[in-house]
């Protein structure tokens, strides 16, 4: 079995909403078992969460953008990691990331950024969607990627909209394809 860890921060909802499509994809490849790890408000993981993602073959990432880049917990855990990229534990793992902001497109970019060079500093593989953009004149909001990752999944939920209206069901789609090939890389690299 290949062991894929989803470690995220939720602020108001929408991320865990986005983490939980995630890890309906990551069921959706044969042969992966999906850990969802949740952030608490503090930033802060309990030592079975930290044992667990040093156990995964993949860890994906997830965090709203915030003021254009991760929000302040899961910076906070990301520091805390260091014990982690001192001992090179997660080196070679693959690993992916996605986020959500109110916009849409609220440098996102930016966060994505943020999120391959901290799974660099790791010394771990980046994995993408994969995915081609929903770009035409054609395309509705609920196509999958019609935020048009390609670093990772993005999604966008309105600032006045609850966990249940948003993100949009194309950006859960996405996210759902995204875990699966995610997880299906991680085989790969198993083998």
């Amino acid at each position: 079995m290949t062991k894929v860890a989803i470690v995220y921060h939720s602020g108001y909802g929408h991320t865990k909403k986005q983490a939980e499509a995630v890890h309906a994809g990551v069921l959706r490849a044969e042969g992966a078992t999906p850990e969802l790890i949740a952030i608490d408000a503090e930033g802060n993981l309990g030592d079975a969460a930290w044992a667990s993602l040093e156990a995964a073959d993949a860890i994906i990432f997830g965090t709203p953008t915030y003021m254009g880049t991760v929000s302040w917990q899961f910076k906070k855990f990301a520091d805390t990691s260091s014990k982690q990229w001192f001992g090179q534990k997660w080196k070679d793992k693959v690993a992916a990331g996605f986020t959500n902001s109110a916009t849409m497109n609220g440098d996102k970019g930016t966060t994505m950024s943020y999120l391959i060079t901290f799974a660099m500093q790791h010394s771990m593989v980046w994995v993408g969607t994969g995915l081609m953009p929903a770009n035409s004149k054609a395309a509705q909001r609920n196509d999958v990627n019609f935020v048009g990752g390609f670093s990772g999944a993005l999604a966008q939920s309105p600032s006045d909209s609850s966990p249940e209206e948003g993100p949009a069901a194309g950006d859960l789609e996405t996210a759902k394809q995204f875990g699966k090939r995610v997880a299906e890389t991680a085989q790969k690299f198993k083998k």
